[in-house]
């Protein structure tokens, strides 16, 4: 059984691929932030084996929230001291990850800002306040946390952003590669009979999905593939 926060699953590349990142944006993630002893926002193993699995299923779905919080144009430089805070005072492990993000939300995080001081406090505030006097962390869990699926208070199954609600990962599935969200059908093997020139509506029939969930996987793929 795979275990979602030490298994390493995936190359940064792929997370990257996955999460239509910039790959240096993903490498920044995984990098502490300097040598002051800064955690990485994403977890992953250290390795120096060029193209090694080396990102746990934890690691992607907080990589998946932090793209969405980078959506919402919040700086870096926010985030890193309300994940540190929440860390030292509440021992929330995987902070981005935890269905307490999603549920709390920014509730947790002026608690961690009323116990911080300085500066730090400051950019934990201003991590959830907005232009709109709304919550930053209420944006992004109506636009993109929704759609995760929680087990255990930490994220099970993520919808790949490419492939418009049709494809998954779940570390419990195909070794957390990524799936069908319908049937379960690995996407890889769906799109080699589609490429092996198999009609669309067959390739739908043989994986038991819908001809446009398989469409919006072709168009997913060929989009990370320009």
């Amino acid at each position: 059984m795979i275990d979602r926060f030490s298994d390493a699953l995936y190359t940064p590349t792929e997370v990257a691929r996955y999460l239509t990142l910039p790959a240096s944006t993903l490498r920044g993630w995984i990098a502490p932030a300097d040598e002051s002893g800064s955690l990485p926002l994403v977890t992953a193993e250290t390795t120096t084996v060029p193209g090694e699995a080396r990102v746990p299923f934890v690691g992607l779905a907080e990589a998946y929230t932090l793209r969405a919080i980078r959506t919402a144009r919040i700086p870096m430089q926010r985030i890193r001291p309300a994940l540190e805070q929440l860390a030292r005072r509440d021992q929330l492990r995987h902070a981005l990850a935890s269905e307490r993000l999603f549920t709390d939300g920014a509730e947790l995080l002026l608690d961690v800002a009323d116990g911080a001081s300085g500066e730090e406090a400051e950019a934990v505030r201003q991590l959830v306040v907005v232009r709109s006097g709304q919550g930053v962390l209420h944006e992004v869990v109506r636009d993109y946390l929704h759609r995760v699926t929680f087990e255990g208070g930490y994220a099970q199954v993520i919808p790949l952003p490419t492939f418009g609600g049709a494809v998954v990962v779940d570390p419990s599935r195909s070794f957390g590669q990524p799936i069908f969200a319908s049937s379960g059908a690995r996407l890889d093997d769906a799109l080699d009979l589609f490429k092996a020139g198999v009609d669309v509506n067959d390739v739908a029939d043989e994986f038991a999905i819908s001809a446009e969930e398989l469409q919006q996987a072709i168009r997913g793929h060929m989009s990370l593939a320009a």
